[in-house]
Parts: C-alpha cells; structure tokens; sequence
C-alpha cells in the first residue's frame, strides 16, 4: 500500500489535456464562453468524449437512464458498497470551464493514476458524471435520479425557460424519459461520495488558501413574487392616491437587509436577481411588479423563520400600500451537513501535504446536496480567481487544481481500504 501510494502521481499534463479538449465542446469563439445546457448537442457531446477517456483509463464504462456517466475501478472485495466521485459536464449559458468538469476530470485522473500503479481498492471507486445539475429543467435531475427523489410527476411537466418538456429532449436524444426512474441507487449500495469543485466565491483566494474542507452545504428557497396595484397615469395621479406596485417592491427590497439581521445567520443570503414593472411605460404608475426571491442559509430552522418573516413583511406593505400580493415557490433544498469523519480525514491529509486549508460552508447548491440525504457526503473546495463562476473570467490556477486533486486522491485512498465507518471508529 505505502509503496502504491509513493508511485501514485497525479498526471498535471494529462489533466490539462483533458480540460483543454472538454473545453472545446460546446466553446463560443465570439465571446469565449461554453454553452453546453443539459442535453443539448454539445452536452451529448461531452458524455461520449467522457466515455473514450474512462475506457482510456482502463475504467468499466456505463451509463444509467437518467444520463448519467459512470467510470468504475472494480476493487478486490466487489460486494463491498461503493465509493462515488464526481460532479458534472453540463453548463450554464456562457459559462467557465471548471464548474462541475473539475471535479469529473479530478476523479477520473485520481482512479486512472491508481490504475496505473496497479493499485486494486478493497471497495470498488466510482467516478460519476451527473446530468443537468445547472437545473435547465429545474433540478439536479441526475442526482435525483440517484437518490430516488425523481418522480414520475417531473417526468411528466418538467419544462425549460423556453418551454422545452424534460421529456421530449430526452427523446429526441434517443433516452427513454421513464427509464431515468431506474437510476435509483439503493443506499446500501453506497459507502460514500465526494466531490471536488471550485469554491465560486471570493474566501479563499483573498485568504491565499489552497483548499476548502465543505462542512455544510447551504438549503435554499426560490419565490416568484407579485404585487398587484392599479396602473394610472404618471402626471395626473396624485402621489398620495397611487397603488404603485413599483414602491412596494422598493420597500420590500429595503426591508431585505432588516430581515437578515434580525432573523438570519452570518450565513444566510437573500437576492433579488430578477424584477419586472407592468406595463412598462415610463409615463405609467407601475400596476403590477414582479421580482424573483432567493434565500439561503445552512440551517433549516433559520431558513424556515426567514421565509416566514419575509411572507410578513411582503403582507405587510401590501396591506399598506394598498396592493395585492402573491408569490410561487419555485424550489425549495433542504440545508445537508458534511460527514465529520471523512472531513477529518481530509483535514489529516491537507495537514500530511502541507496545504493551506480552511473549514467552510458552500453558499452553492451541488449534487453532494442531493447525495447526502442517502449516503455519507464530503466536498472539498479549490480557490476560484477573484471569486468569479458562470462566466468565461471563471479559473483556478494548475497548482491549485493540481494541489486539490492530489488531496482528493490521498482521501481515497485512505477510504477506499478503510471505508467510513472504520474511520468514524478511529
């Protein structure tokens, strides 16, 4: 095993050929970033390249109902539950190049350097490309395949921005949408899972810290809101006699900040990242507005006391300002904590490479979100430049990229031999 590891090296030139290739799929010359939207051409695309190089890497290549790609390193004792790595190819509109490829790219060159040092696990290792985790069609629709919180009812309405159904993509591209059902994992098929990625924020660039230990990922809800008031004309209403929706989400906005600090954590997030006046006319009191609403924070408890504090403060200017309001929740994620045993075997590990490290929460929603509620979960973060992501500025320096990668595979390979459990005994 000691010697294993000694001859174990990560491959920097192979990684960067690998980021080099994948970023070329679904690249916009014009202006430098990627589009490759869950199952587009290009994300097809992306999964067969993905397929070549773990049959490359001397991995058993496989992919489930849902889309998912798999690259598995069969280890001596097949029966044991198997050890999960990975993250995702697809994009947002104009995207980087490391959102989710990172941590597909870090898993397949952890178990194809193993590979080649002859290096058999006792449990099986598994690197795992989830489908549309960016959530085209609204979720994170491969690891909820996985995890069995898929349903026939998504199946079924799921629909795009452009009102593209889920089920019609999946069928021009030759998938049967039921079949994605069938990608459920059993949780005690399941040792663990892992996921490597970039931190897309600014804490440990500015800190020059070269990884993140994840001790909890935040939970997360997402509102449509409207209010409704009276559309009248700007010169002639009097300001006192107005039902000027326009100024009640004014105020509502204001009251953001008053929220959090009287309800929220040094962790809670709220954003309104999107706002429309009806009917739009410069010389029209606004009628109505409409305005998104995104909250955010590690703890349940916090988050449900924020939701109910800003249904109160929309009720509230509503009443008051003579509107109507109300509001559709568009998605709701529960906050998961990360397993404190594998944390502490990634801290030992960062400590034994002699990295800079910190323990940190992730303000980002990931498939490690999905896969903790059915098997023990940790994610590692590596330093994003200037705190920048879903956008062509996005980047990570190689020894940062190199620096994370070996720590994912010195994790794995402590767990591939002594599993969770064993370590939580320790």
């Amino acid at each position: 095993m000691v010697e294993t590891k000694e001859r174990a090296e990560v491959s920097l030139p192979r990684l960067q050929r690998r980021f080099k290739e994948l970023s070329d799929i679904g690249l916009d010359l014009e202006v430098g970033g990627l589009y490759r939207m869950a199952f587009t051409q290009e994300d097809m695309e992306a999964r067969s390249w993905l397929e070549k190089e773990m049959e490359d890497a001397g991995l058993v290549v496989a992919r489930d109902g849902a889309g998912n790609v798999s690259g598995v390193l069969e280890g001596r004792e097949p029966d044991l539950p198997r050890i999960l790595i990975g993250s995702h190819l697809d994009t947002v509109p104009c995207a980087g190049t490391l959102d989710g490829s990172l941590g597909v790219l870090s898993a397949l060159e952890c178990l194809h350097v193993m590979n080649e040092a002859g290096f058999k696990p006792k449990h099986s290792l598994e690197v795992i490309s989830f489908s549309d985790e960016e959530g085209r069609f609204g979720g994170m629709f491969g690891s909820q395949a996985v995890t069995g919180k898929l349903t026939p009812e998504t199946l079924h309405n799921a629909k795009d921005l452009n009102g593209v159904k889920l089920a019609d993509v999946l069928e021009r591209r030759g998938m049967d949408p039921w079949k994605a059902l069938e990608a459920v994992r059993d949780p005690k098929s399941l040792e663990c899972y892992l996921e490597l990625h970039i931190e897309q924020g600014p804490v440990l660039d500015v800190a020059r810290e070269q990884v993140g230990l994840v001790e909890d990922i935040t939970g997360l809800f997402k509102w449509s809101v409207t209010l409704r008031g009276e559309a009248n004309h700007a010169g002639t209403t009097p300001m006192d006699m107005r039902q000027d929706a326009f100024f009640g989400m004014a105020e509502f906005a204001y009251q953001i900040d008053r929220v959090l600090e009287e309800n929220g954590s040094e962790r809670s997030r709220a954003t309104v990242g999107k706002a429309e006046l009806l009917p739009g006319s410069a010389n029209t009191v606004p009628g109505e507005a409409n305005f998104s609403l995104d909250v955010r924070d590690t703890d349940p408890e916090i988050l449900r006391q924020l939701s109910d504090q800003f249904r109160r403060a929309l009720s509230a200017i509503a009443r008051r300002r003579n509107l109507m309001f109300e509001f559709t929740v568009e998605s709701e994620i529960e906050p998961v904590a990360c397993s404190r045993p594998m944390l502490d075997v990634l801290e030992e590990k960062a400590k034994d490479l002699g990295l800079a490290y910190r323990r940190m929460p992730s303000g980002a929603a990931h498939d490690a979100q999905m896969m903790a509620t059915i098997t023990p979960t940790v994610m590692l973060f590596v330093p994003s430049r200037g705190g920048k992501s879903h956008s062509p500025q996005e980047w990570t320096s190689w020894d940062d990229i190199f620096a994370g990668t070996n720590l994912l595979m010195e994790t794995l390979l402590e767990l591939s031999e002594t599993g969770v459990t064993d370590s939580q005994e320790a």
